[in-house]
């Protein structure tokens, strides 16, 4: 097993390289869970770098067999290597480089009655992980990060999928107009969120083909973009609490979506 002490090595600057999303065709998974969701996902690992330190614990044991388990390279790296290439500020036992999933915007859209969530202008990482991650859980068909939405597959949303990134079906768009268009190809009826004027979300029905457009912190979705929508949703609140995170906006429809779709 090779053991990389330098912080000059090579393979420092390719996970830094990959933290910053300057490498198109991989991403960065970070820490034990990630790397083992991944390899149960079959999503193919190019790199594989463990702490020397951490060998011993029972996770990265059990991280470590199923990579030799499936023919996996990895090499061990020292304190001051994995505290460059992990992103995290308390580093993670474990950090790995993976073949970025594909973006198919057609896979969002195989089933008879798709359920799609795009999400626009959601620009904290955190929050557009936790949307997949509710996606996924609620049987969501997959999500569009729109607009100026952060990457899905970056490495902080893939922290907050905690891994459903791998999985669920995704796709990037800079144009929320064609997000909107490639929905509507596919047979969508298109659900905008708005704070007040529309219809309660419990009285929408989400049985056919619809993508739900959720708005990014603070200023939701703008007016032309909710004008593009067959149906206008808010959800009730009391006041004075006026709006939701964008995570729990999504949580509350896709899990009325699927209450209905039982």
């Amino acid at each position: 097993m090779k053991s990389i002490a330098s912080r000059q090595n090579p393979i420092v600057a390719r996970y830094r390289s990959a933290a910053r999303g300057d490498a198109a065709d991989v991403v960065l998974l970070d820490g034990v869970h990630l790397v083992v969701e991944a390899l149960e996902a079959g999503i193919p690992l190019h790199d594989v770098a463990v702490a020397n330190d951490a060998t011993g614990r029972a996770d990265v044991k059990e991280a470590t067999r199923a990579l030799v388990d499936r023919g996996v390279d990895f090499v061990t790296v020292s304190a001051s290597v994995i505290d460059a290439i992990s992103p995290v500020r308390s580093s993670s036992p474990i950090v790995a480089l993976a073949c970025r999933p594909s973006t198919d915007e057609a896979r969002l859209y195989r089933s008879a009655a798709p359920l799609v969530i795009v999400a626009v202008d959601v620009q904290d990482p955190g929050n557009v992980g936790a949307i997949v991650r509710v996606a996924e859980a609620a049987g969501a068909t997959g999500v569009v990060a729109a607009g100026a939405s952060a990457d899905p597959l970056g490495w902080k949303a893939l922290r907050g999928s905690m891994g459903s990134a791998l999985r669920l079906p995704l796709t990037a768009a800079s144009d929320v107009g064609a997000s909107i268009a490639g929905a509507r190809r596919h047979g969508c009826r298109i659900v905008a969120t708005v704070a007040r004027g529309g219809r309660s979300v419990f009285d929408v029905d989400y049985t056919g083909p619809v993508a739900i457009l959720i708005g990014g912190e603070g200023p939701g979705l703008q007016e032309s973009i909710v004008g593009r929508a067959d149906e206008r949703v808010t959800i009730p609140m009391r006041p004075p609490v006026e709006s939701l995170n964008a995570a729990v906006t999504a949580a509350l429809i896709v899990y009325e979506a699927h209450r209905q779709r039982r």
